[in-house]
């Protein structure tokens, strides 16, 4: 591991502009994405914590981390440094998120109630509290154009707040809606139901109204004798940046279900390489109380939306999909396996998060680690 600081981060590919502010020339994903290597670690400061989430600020110039020991560590990533820690050990912490200011957060109550707490990192003060769920929050999403942010929760509602006020502004009472993520555009919500195995697709501007889509996700579950208990084990929901797929990443043995975000049809299952391995991967919200430590989904779209980067199910090690790669078919499946491997020789990825700014991201297990383009090695394959 290298114990300096890594230099600034390569912009994300794309027209306009060709060059970075230093006249540089901007790399696109495709030629970096074999060659992304751990480049700092960073350990947290009590032995036997978890991290549970991961967020990068709007300019992609700090990173979040909200832990099991109670405490929110902030990161620069441009200086690969340790910038602040905040301690929230009256209620916990859980899916810290930044809003569009880069130095206030929310997050969700982990004890005491089961509230979000709204922060400022410059005087560590709380701005205000949303009450309202009455079980654990399991999902806490910005909107990407302003300052409203969905939450869901145990208590099986979705609420819609804005930053501005303590009530929430509208309502959902669904079975299990567990997961959600706001597309691209901010004007469609998908919200999944574990126990219906469905997801449900809303017009944010007719948030009361019922969704214009619903995914039939049944035909994709595995068994139920292979999974053990009845609710499939979703634990991230994510769109691509094109707005064009949808990523469910599970914590099942067939892997991830990238779908086809118009029409909700299996574009490819996902699967990672190794059988998952009890004690790798994080507890799904859906999932029976546990030992295992809360996460958030160990995968992520790279900027492009081409690549899912995530866990191997095994080892230290990441994967990489390329979604727009060859499709095979076994069987009736459609299947996209991985094309190469990152390898790691610390920590694992049980919480992984591209930063879709610049080139680069961050994984996270008992420690965090950031990653970087080495130019000096190559794709590994598997």
């Amino acid at each position: 591991m290298a114990q300096g600081p890594p230099p600034p981060p390569p912009p994300p590919p794309g027209p306009p502009p060709p060059t970075t502010a230093s006249g540089e020339k901007s790399e696109r994903t495709s030629d970096i994405i074999g060659k992304l290597r751990p480049t700092k670690l960073f350990k947290l400061p009590k032995p036997d914590t978890y991290v549970t989430s991961l967020d990068f600020d709007e300019k992609g110039l700090l990173l979040l981390a909200a832990c099991s020991d109670d405490s929110l560590q902030i990161y620069s990533a441009r200086e690969g440094a340790h910038d602040t820690m905040l301690l929230s050990q009256k209620y916990g912490c859980h899916l810290a998120r930044f809003t569009h200011h880069s130095q206030n957060i929310i997050y969700a109550s982990t004890k005491g109630d089961d509230a979000i707490r709204y922060l400022t990192t410059h005087d560590k003060s709380f701005l205000r509290y949303f009450r309202g769920h009455s079980a654990p929050v399991t999902e806490l999403a910005v909107c990407p154009s302003n300052d409203s942010f969905l939450s869901c929760s145990a208590d099986n509602t979705v609420r819609l707040w804005n930053l501005n006020s303590q009530n929430a502004q509208a309502r959902l009472n669904l079975a299990t809606p567990y997961l959600a993520a706001y597309d691209p555009s901010a004007n469609v919500i998908a919200i999944a139901s574990a126990s219906t195995s469905s997801i449900l697709l809303y017009d944010i501007r007719h948030f009361d109204k019922p969704p214009f889509a619903t995914f039939d996700m049944r035909q994709y579950d595995p068994p139920r004798a292979s999974r053990g208990n009845s609710i499939p084990e979703w634990t991230k929901l994510e769109f691509s940046n094109d707005g064009k797929s949808l990523l469910v990443t599970t914590n099942h043995s067939q892997g991830h279900l990238l779908l086809d975000a118009f029409n909700g049809e299996l574009k490819a299952q996902l699967p990672r390489p190794y059988q998952p391995t009890w004690g790798i991967l994080r507890s799904a919200p859906s999932a029976t109380p546990s030992k295992t430590p809360l996460g958030q989904g160990d995968t992520s779209f790279s900027a492009d939306g081409r690549y899912v980067i995530g866990g191997s199910g095994a080892d230290r090690d990441l994967v990489v999909w390329d979604t727009q790669g060859r499709v095979s078919r076994e069987g009736e499946k459609k299947i996209i396996r991985p094309m190469c491997s990152l390898p790691c020789d610390k920590g694992k990825g049980a919480v992984v998060l591209w930063n879709h700014r610049y080139n680069m991201m961050a994984t996270a297990d008992t420690e965090v680690i950031m990653w970087l383009p080495d130019e000096h090695v190559g794709m590994k394959p598997l």
